[in-house]
């Protein structure tokens, strides 16, 4: 009979009866090893290869958390069939999460070859064919403090499949209740910097391993060979920000420089233009620099409104991002940005930027200046984070050419991505940028449903990026 060996993290008696009479009611679940969550957390590579020695069923089962765990009824027989079934190498599920007292549900998304995220959401049951795990950890050559799990599961997905059982198998507490905007920032959090090294590590081996490692070897941006009308272009996407549009306005149009720029604002949406006086406003603003473009066509999103904003006739060599909510943080940033083009000989650049409420108070993590990004690893390490920074700015002729995908999220990554593969991306690590959070910023507050279809999109991009580095890298040798 199939049996299965279950690991579960131990921090009191308490905590774990519950999850270990969960687990002892199925016929399946051979033996049961509580691990010290202090001493032998998960993260560790050593608990992994401890794992590896104690296992000897046909599966090993890892629960992640250290709160109680429910399994739903026949919850290990329906994953075992499933595994059966499509050979996975390690099988995961959606389930059931109390927060507060109430039950709601959390489903999960399925994994692609580009999932290599590390926060990638699999819930807290882990299910891996024995042979599957001995052998990853088998390959798991750098002991890790933080990335153990990480790095097991990059290292299962060089070898097998793992698959996204799409039912509710299991109900568990959740203790983070965050919204899903006070969690967007955690993996740029300098308090989380020891973890990221180790995670960046364990993925550029991965990339390595696969053949989507690219090396620190960049051509010569061609600056000199177009002209245009205007150095550079501030570019705001805007849909219905009657309240903070005139402000992001003001603080492009305030820029001190020593070349000549211009404002492009394109309102966007399936109005073609907003509804709510952001069209008002805007064309109250008298100053001939201002270039307003309200599109014809109902479907264009921040994508397409950024690809109007390249391609219109006054757009300048260099085009730098302005969100419709934010600021600049002085009247030095655009100077500061097209000078780092030429300093740095690169096609795009990435600024910092402060974290602030709707007034410039400053909110946590405060500064966010994506320290992790290195001239020599940043394009490879771009692949597991989940977002580059900000301000963007982007010369034009290479950014024309890669377009922009006409989405309303992940657009920039997409195009962040895909100019990596090709030239160099610059980083100035001053503030340029007040991002200004409130209650209507678009990913303020979303549902599971609507945070799944964006990870899903980046995931898919990554995917798409990494086969095309494998191909660029299989077309030199």
């Amino acid at each position: 009979m199939i049996k299965i060996n279950c690991f579960v993290p131990f921090t009191s008696k308490k905590q774990v009866e519950n999850t270990v009479k969960s687990l002892k009611e199925s016929a399946l679940v051979n033996e049961i090893v509580t691990l010290d969550a202090k001493k032998e957390p998960m993260a560790l590579t050593s608990t992994m290869r401890k794992i590896a020695q104690k296992a000897d069923c046909d599966y090993v089962l890892l629960y992640t958390k250290q709160t109680t765990l429910s399994l739903g009824y026949l919850a290990l027989e329906r994953m075992v069939e499933v595994a059966d079934a499509t050979g996975a190498a390690m099988l995961y599920a959606d389930h059931y999460a109390f927060m507060n007292g109430e039950r709601t549900n959390k489903p999960v998304i399925d994994y692609q070859f580009g999932s290599l995220r590390n926060d990638f959401d699999f819930g807290s049951v882990l299910l891996y064919k024995a042979s599957a795990f001995k052998a990853a950890v088998k390959r798991m050559k750098v002991d890790y403090k933080f990335a153990a799990l990480y790095d097991l599961r990059l290292k299962v997905s060089q070898k097998g499949r793992l698959v996204h059982i799409n039912e509710y198998l299991y109900s568990e507490i959740e203790e983070d209740t965050r919204k899903t905007g006070e969690k967007l920032f955690d993996y740029v959090d300098p308090r989380n910097r020891e973890v990221q090294v180790e995670m960046e590590k364990c993925c550029t081996q991965h990339l390595k391993d696969i053949g989507g490692y690219l090396a620190p070897v960049f051509p010569k941006v061609p600056f000199g060979r177009e002209k245009f009308e205007y150095e550079a272009s501030v570019v705001i996407p805007v849909l219905n920000r009657v309240k903070t549009i005139k402000d992001a306005v003001e603080s492009a149009l305030s820029q001190k420089t020593n070349f000549k720029f211009n404002v492009i604002v394109v309102e966007n949406g399936p109005r073609c233009h907003s509804w709510d006086g952001t069209t008002e406003v805007l064309k109250s603003i008298k100053d001939k620099r201002l270039v307003h473009v309200i599109p014809t066509r109902k479907d264009i999103g921040v994508g397409g409104a950024w690809n109007m904003a390249l391609n219109h006739p006054k757009c300048g060599k260099f085009a730098v991002q302005l969100d419709s909510d934010d600021v600049y943080s002085d009247e030095n940033t655009l100077q500061k940005v097209v000078d780092a083009f030429y300093e740095q000989k690169c096609a795009m650049v990435i600024g910092s930027y402060m974290l602030t409420d709707i007034n410039l108070k400053m909110l946590p993590p405060g500064k966010v200046d994506h320290r992790e990004w290195t001239p020599e690893n940043g394009r490879n390490n771009a692949l597991r984070i989940n977002g580059l920074g900000a301000p963007r700015a982007f010369f034009t002729p290479v950014a024309r050419k890669v377009m922009f995908p006409n989405v309303n999220y992940g657009e920039d990554y997409a195009v962040g991505l895909a100019i990596s593969r090709r030239y160099q991306i610059g980083r100035i690590y001053d503030v340029l940028y007040f991002c200004r959070r409130h209650d209507e910023n678009s990913d303020a507050s979303l549902s599971v449903e609507k945070e799944n279809m964006n990870n899903t999109y980046k995931d898919r991009v990554r995917t798409w990026e990494l086969e095309a580095r494998i191909a660029l890298n299989a077309k030199k040798k």
